[in-house]
Formats: structure tokens, C-alpha cells, sequence
């Protein structure tokens, strides 16, 4: 059976990426989707969009990579988007180019990135959906930026597809431990904190075989987990109390 492989946010940790590559080895007929922030704050942001870009995987717009192109195709006078970018891990990304500047190869494909990616039983997505608004009126704003008013929903957006976001990082979420996937009402999130100091988990999950890879990126330890042990479910309420939203 073929493989349907969902990465987290790798944020520039190739050394991982490698790791947790290896260890789920996907075969040429498995499709393999990387949900986006492949750059910033790790070491090695060119390196990871080059396998990402040169093996053809799948991947969507995340909001770094949107603050590169705000910054890169925006109007020169934005200097706040450049710093902006700078201070949310943009110098690293620059510093893995070598020479200072991202390739325009690497631009390009940037440009090329899908928002979202409908699969069937499954809507790939960098943050998440607004549920206030018809999906049709949304654009990257929402898909690449949104947090609570996603994760307060009582009720799915969709009634037959499960949502799977990167983006927020599990832990942040109420009542998850660093390194748990967290799922509420029709979405999971899978964006382990590979970064972070908190956690450093880089998330691969196999839901074809429901199976969970995840690499420490600070040790390049390697764990697998069944899906079942490595989910933890979030109350709604607990986020955004005030604000509760309902579909």
C-alpha cells in the first residue's frame, strides 16, 4: 500500500530531517508532504529546501517562508517585514546561503508553494482555517497565520476530512507535553517544537500506517510511536474561552 508521509515544521534542521527520512524511507511510490516553515532559526534552512525542492515532495507556503517573500517581493520602504523576518530566525536562514542571499531558484519555488492542499479525506494546511469565514474568502492571511480562533472550534470544519496543520507548536497548547501530537474538533497538529528549547521534536507521521517518527534535534535521537500513544486530545474551551467559535 502506498504511504501518505506528513513532516512538521522543520525549521532549517536538516541534520533531523535526514534522520527521520531515513527511518520512515519512503519508496518512490509514497507521497511524502512537508506542511511548511522550512526555513529559519535551525542552521540549515538552504540545505532542507534544496531535498524538499530537488526530491519533488510536497510542500505548502508556511508563514516564514511568506515573510521571506513579503520581504523579497513587497515594497522596498517595508523595512519592518525585513526585520520582522530577521528577528523571528531570518539571519540564520541567510547565514545557510553562504553568500547572504537566497538563491533565486530557491525564491521561485517559494513562489510556487499551494496554501493548501486537498486531499480527499485530509486538508493540508500551514496554521489552520478561520471558521468564521467561507473557505473561499480565505487566503494566506488565514492559512498560514491563524492559531486560536482555529483551535477554539467546537465543531469540525469539514464533516469528512481531518485537517492537518504544523504551525503551532503542540506543546503551547493546553494540557499537551512537549513532543505529543495534539488533536481537537476535525484537525491535528503535528509541529513538535523542532526548534524550540523546550521540546525539539521534529515530527514525521505515516498515516497510512498510523505510525509516528519523531527526531530530537538537539540529540538526533530517534523514537517511533503508534498514533494512538502519541496524540493527546485538547478541550477547546481551555483555548480561547472568550471567544469561542462554533461551526
Amino acid at each position: 500500500m502506498n504511504r501518505r508521509i506528513f513532516v512538521g515544521d522543520v525549521h532549517g534542521h536538516y541534520d533531523a530531517l535526514m534522520i527521520l527520512l531515513e527511518a520512515i524511507a519512503p519508496g518512490q511510490a509514497d507521497q511524502v508532504y512537508f506542511v511548511g516553515d522550512l526555513i529559519d532559526r535551525g542552521p540549515k534552512s538552504a540545505q532542507v529546501v534544496e531535498l524538499v525542492k530537488s526530491h519533488g515532495y510536497h510542500c505548502l507556503l508556511g508563514n516564514h517562508e511568506q515573510m521571506v517573500l513579503d520581504v523579497i517581493d513587497g515594497p522596498h520602504s517595508q523595512e519592518h517585514c525585513r526585520q520582522a523576518w530577521l528577528y523571528s530566525g531570518g539571519q540564520t536562514t541567510l547565514n545557510s546561503y553562504g553568500k547572504g542571499s537566497i538563491t533565486p531558484e530557491h525564491l521561485a519555488w517559494m513562489r510556487s508553494l499551494p496554501t493548501y492542499l486537498d486531499l480527499g479525506d485530509v486538508w493540508l494546511v500551514h496554521a489552520g482555517i478561520d471558521p468564521r469565514m467561507p473557505l473561499e474568502q480565505q487566503t494566506a492571511e488565514q492559512f498560514c497565520w491563524i492559531r486560536d480562533e482555529f483551535h477554539s472550534m467546537q465543531q469540525p470544519f469539514f464533516k469528512n476530512k481531518l485537517i492537518i496543520t504544523g504551525h503551532t507548536i503542540t506543546f503551547t497548547l493546553p494540557g499537551v507535553m512537549p513532543g505529543k501530537l495534539a488533536q481537537g474538533p476535525g484537525w491535528l497538529d503535528i509541529d513538535t517544537g523542532a526548534y524550540h528549547r523546550q521540546s525539539g521534536w521534529l515530527t514525521g507521521l505515516d498515516l497510512t500506517r498510523k505510525r509516528v517518527y519523531q527526531v530530537n534535534c538537539r540529540q538526533n535521537r530517534l523514537r517511533t510511536l503508534d498514533l494512538a500513544d502519541a496524540v493527546t486530545r485538547i478541550n477547546p474551551a481551555r483555548i480561547f474561552p472568550r471567544r469561542m467559535v462554533s461551526r
